[in-house]
């Protein structure tokens, strides 16, 4: 948590599962693997293609991105690491942090009670 502090904050608005929109505030995943050292940028190429996120909840729930999905070089998109919903912090039940990918059309990935983040290499 003391790393996200260091990092600067955005905000998606965005409609959750239910519909109801809201205004989430945390950190670009994309800036938390840039501080963990994950090559993006020119350095996504080659092997590094390869290279994907594998994030886990608490209830053991995971999913994957591939880090072109990611990276400002291949995609506008940005993924949020929210920490607060509405200018309040999560509830219990959502967090304290949770993912939010404004754009996908299903919030298969829009994982709760976020615990880790791992760089796996596909075979």
């Amino acid at each position: 948590m003391d790393d996200l502090a260091t990092l600067p904050r955005r905000q998606v608005r965005a409609r959750d599962r239910d519909g109801t929109e809201a205004t989430f505030t945390g950190v670009a995943l994309v800036d938390l693997l840039r501080l963990a050292g994950v090559p993006l940028g020119a350095e996504l190429r080659g092997s590094n293609m390869t290279l994907y996120l594998l994030v886990e909840a608490a209830d053991g729930y995971r999913v994957v991105f591939a880090l072109p999905e990611l990276d400002p070089a291949f995609t506008e998109r940005v993924v949020l690491l929210a920490d607060h919903r509405d200018g309040q912090p999560l509830a219990a039940a959502e967090g304290p942090l949770r993912l939010v990918v404004p754009d996908e059309k299903r919030h298969a990935r829009w994982i709760r009670q976020v615990l880790s983040g791992t760089i796996r290499r596909a075979p």
